[in-house]
């Protein structure tokens, strides 16, 4: 009596394509078949990124199991999510021809966000991640687990993702790829991609036998570089490695290319290099070794060191230089976002052709936004008063001298009523301009002119749950955080100003001794030291 084959298969929509095509050929072939789904650890664990789980083979496992256990007679994989060393007693007993092996981006508008600085995409897979934070570093890189149809409503329904990141192939043998997809040529493929392998046990010869009989040659020679090539590399670490080979049909070349990254995108090793079918046994080696001998398991040993000593972590609610990341130590991760975005208004020719007798300049951006309408020697200024040592820093180099400086509005309010006798004041300002300033003023029987100098557009972005402090600039940054996020953390507000908002809000609020960034991420680095 002739055998029945037990396929085993993860039950997403796209393994059961991947079963029933296997299913298909064995049954031209004359096999009989039978499909037995089972559920893996990758589809069943949701709520964190692939490579968060800490092992490998998440969508593997239970299928190795039932095979072992003699439940199953073959597995049928998508050979990207197979380890490279397989349990003892399974083998690679085919491949299929290949498909698709590119990334695509399914866009939930347009391409424009390519060329602006604030892009967010989608994807689970710490490659794809690394890979696009290399070519896009300012854009932000989200999450995005589940099968083909999920993480594809989850795209549909986000406010704020520009587009995710899909393996071609499986939207394609779903026929779901939608219209609004581009390919990513530039992004190198994950070894294996785009290949469906067929694993079984290595002493069940009729099984064997017949799935020998679906094996693609050529799909096995290239698949097979690709995969030593990430051996040789990861020895059992995850890092964000790419590798594609394919066989030039014309030359009967090999041509093989690898990309080594680090997690995060800012440092990236290639590799590119050919050889004939045939003479093609020390290819992989030869690729795994150039990046090596450049660097590459110092990079992935970079990232280990860098999660190994980070012990809290902290978010910037304003981009950071490099130079003032770094002044915090490698125990305080800090990551970064503009909450705030600035506008200029065109000001009015007509507001500088009389003399401003006292002028109120609260921000770096009300300094900016004025010489964005005019030149140096257009400004009417006669006694300027400013909040901000680098504030009165900009405005004496680009405006003309400060008669006065305050750390913060209010402060400037008292000395602008108590120790003068001025009667008007002209007040440079954003449309989301605090209150505290000119309700002091008009209280004191000063008369306030304000100018809308700049719009300020809330910006907010969604953070990490495991983040303990954000770092504040202004009360709109505040505002633009509680938009997304929780107050369950340490508010580190760069002066009184932006702290008496946070009080509203937050438990812990603690205030930097001087108004600038410096002092901010000084006041972290005592805060997480004591």
């Amino acid at each position: 009596m002739q055998k029945v084959i037990r396929i085993g298969t993860r039950d997403s929509k796209l393994a059961l394509w991947q079963a029933n095509k296997v299913r298909e050929k064995l049954t031209e072939l004359g096999y009989e078949t039978v499909i037995v789904p089972i559920k893996s650890m990758g589809d069943i664990v949701l709520d964190k990124p692939l490579y968060e789980l800490g092992i490998t083979g998440v969508f593997t496992k239970n299928l190795d199991i039932a095979m072992l256990n003699g439940d199953i007679d073959i597995a049928v994989h998508s050979l990207k999510d197979v380890p490279t060393a397989l349990p003892e007693g399974i083998v690679q007993a085919a491949v299929l021809k290949r498909g698709n092996y590119n990334d695509i981006l399914v866009l939930k508008d347009t391409e424009e966000f390519f060329g602006q600085p604030n892009g967010i995409i989608a994807t689970g897979s710490l490659r794809r991640k690394a890979m696009w934070l290399n070519r896009y570093p300012t854009h932000k890189v989200e999450d995005l687990r589940g099968n083909v149809n999920t993480r594809l409503q989850k795209l549909e329904d986000s406010e704020t993702w520009n587009g995710a990141v899909f393996a071609a192939a499986g939207l394609e043998r779903l026929k779901i790829r939608p219209e609004t997809s581009v390919d990513l040529s530039w992004m190198i493929s994950a070894p294996g991609q785009g290949t469906v392998m067929i694993a079984a046990l290595e002493n069940d010869d009729y099984v064997l036998d017949a799935c020998e009989q679906l094996n693609d040659h050529q799909t096995k020679v290239c698949v097979g570089i690709e995969r030593e090539f990430l051996r040789l590399l990861e020895g059992g670490c995850t890092a964000p490695i790419g590798a594609l080979a394919y066989v030039d049909a014309r030359t009967e070349e090999i041509n093989f290319k690898g990309v080594l990254l680090k997690k995060d995108g800012s440092k990236k090793l290639t590799v590119n290099k050919t050889a004939k079918l045939g003479s093609h046994k020390f290819l992989a080696k030869d690729c795994a070794d150039y990046i090596i001998n450049r660097g590459g398991k110092e990079l992935i040993l970079e990232d280990i060191e860098g999660e190994s000593l980070i012990e809290n972590k902290v978010y910037s609610t304003k981009k950071l230089s490099e130079i003032q990341k770094k002044t915090l130590p490698s125990a305080i991760g800090i990551e970064d976002s503009d909450f705030i975005k600035i506008r200029f208004n065109r000001i009015p020719a007509k507001v500088m052709k009389k003399t401003h007798e006292n002028v109120i300049i609260t921000s770096q951006n009300g300094a900016e936004a004025i010489l964005n309408s005019f030149t140096k020697d257009e400004i009417n200024f006669k006694n300027i008063f400013c909040v901000g040592r680098r504030t009165k820093k900009l405005i004496e180099r680009r405006i003309g001298k400060v008669k006065h400086v305050a750390k913060n509005a209010l402060k400037l309010a008292e000395y602008i009523a108590k120790e003068t006798e001025i009667k008007e004041v002209s007040y440079f300002c954003s449309d989301l301009r605090l209150d505290v300033l000119p309700t002091y003023l008009q209280a004191h029987d000063i008369v306030v002119n304000e100018v809308e100098a700049y719009k300020t557009m809330l910006s907010p972005v969604k953070i990490a749950d495991d983040v303990t402090g954000v770092l504040f600039y202004s009360p709109s940054g505040i505002e633009s955080y509680l938009e997304e996020n929780n107050t369950d953390k340490v508010a580190f507000c760069i002066g009184e100003t932006t702290a008496v908002e946070a009080r509203k809000h937050f438990q812990n609020v603690q205030v930097a001794n001087m108004p600038d960034v410096e002092s901010v991420l000084e006041l972290v680095n005592t805060h997480f030291s004591n």
